[in-house]
């Protein structure tokens, strides 16, 4: 806990658009310091501009001060190596599975190192992620690193239309695909 009382949660994000209503969401019961790390994200110039608006997302929130922005390498390789053998699968298939793993075990080492009472991510806010995957990757985190892991499907209860809307309002960059260099060409090709 912080010394305001609150339990320390890591929030793993995967862009400003999926942060901003799970902030919103979970700003008054935790302490939050944002984890951006995505080695899956191609090319660099689209990873950058998606850290960038992560970096300015809790002013843009009125948070600024109150929540933290971390940052973790970006390792392309790391993301390749997962995904290898599944680059031809379709989005949310076996390569998404293990794009989770890997970022969600970061979060789990990261949430252990910080001393955080939990962790979680942003990524079950989009409609076209499988939330049931995403907390099967997070649960096996928990297990390894022994940080609690918050289960969630961030997009129930609206939520995925509230982060579109805090995007239009707050003009926050939305980009076209999920980030890596397979879903941006199945984006280009629908």
């Amino acid at each position: 806990m912080d010394i305001s009382g609150k339990p320390r949660l890591l929030l793993h994000s995967c862009c400003a658009p999926c942060s901003s209503y799970v902030i919103e969401r979970l700003s008054d019961a935790f302490d939050i310091t944002v984890f951006y790390y995505n080695p899956n994200i191609y090319p660099i110039e689209e990873y950058e501009k998606r850290a960038e608006w992560q970096r300015k997302l809790p002013e843009l929130l009125g948070l600024d001060g109150k929540v933290k922005i971390t940052q973790g390498e970006y390792d392309p390789r790391a993301f390749y190596e997962a995904a290898r053998g599944y680059e031809t699968q379709p989005e949310g298939g076996e390569r998404c599975r293990r794009c989770f793993e890997l970022r969600l075990e970061a979060t789990a080492a990261r949430a252990s190192e910080l001393r955080c009472d939990a962790f979680t991510t942003t990524l079950s806010v989009s409609p076209h992620k499988d939330a049931r995957a995403i907390n099967e990757a997070g649960a096996a985190a928990s297990r390894k690193y022994g940080v609690e892991f918050l289960h969630s499907d961030f997009k129930k209860r609206g939520g995925y239309l509230r982060s579109v809307e805090l995007s239009k309002k707050n003009n926050i960059y939305r980009q076209r695909y999920c980030g890596c260099e397979f879903s941006m060409r199945g984006a280009a090709t629908t």
